[in-house]
């Protein structure tokens, strides 16, 4: 599996597209901004999207996922307890963005359940601290985790706006994410990426 990645929006959110090499089939992660842009260069480099997911519903990671859905015809998934901020405009910070939206994915995940989209196996682990409703998305086989506002390279997603907790965030990362293999690598929703093993040895917010 491949993955490659587009850094958009105000916040400079990191999207994610992943495919199986040699298929034109991609899995497209927190759409940010300029969902007609992200369609049009994935359809100029042969892809379609089959699938796009959200992390949490932070309006800098699904900003445009309406309109990309709008365009490819793909399904939206959301973790199930990410519905508030989905649905308010105010929590989900797109007011304060000065773009007020809200979103209705087409499935929400609950924890733990396995998905294949485009012959691409994943799990989604619901790790509220973030928001009430964040998430990962695991792909075992290739030892990827797409970690939203979660987990970041020495950091943690911030806990200040509607819905987040500290305690909670620390409870996901060292419950839910510490304990899958020190190899696995991380692809958070901004900055670098970075892998188990490290965060666990160097991230000053989990020790």
């Amino acid at each position: 599996m491949k993955i490659g990645r587009i850094t958009l929006g105000v916040c400079m959110t990191n999207c994610y597209f992943l495919y199986e090499e040699g298929k034109n089939e991609v899995i497209f992660v927190d759409p940010a901004d300029h969902g007609d842009g992200i369609y049009d260069k994935l359809k100029e480099a042969g892809f379609s999207v089959a699938g796009i997911l959200l992390t949490h519903a932070h309006y800098d990671h699904m900003g445009s996922a309406d309109k990309l859905r709008e365009l490819s015809g793909a399904k939206i998934y959301a973790c199930e307890a990410e519905r508030k901020l989905c649905e308010d405009p105010d929590v989900n910070l797109s007011t304060m963005f000065g773009r007020k939206c809200t979103i209705e994915p087409d499935i929400y995940l609950k924890d733990g359940e396995e998905v294949t989209i485009a012959g691409m196996k994943f799990k989604m682990i619901a790790t509220p601290g973030h928001t009430a409703g964040s998430c990962c998305y695991y792909f075992e086989e290739e030892g990827m985790l797409i970690s939203g506002d979660t987990l970041f390279l020495e950091s943690t997603g911030r806990t200040d706006f509607p819905t987040g907790s500290t305690s909670a965030i620390v409870r996901s990362i060292k419950e839910k994410l510490f304990v899958l293999p020190d190899d696995v690598k991380v692809y958070p929703g901004h900055n670098d990426a970075t892998t188990i093993g490290h965060e666990k040895k160097y991230n000053p917010f989990v020790q």
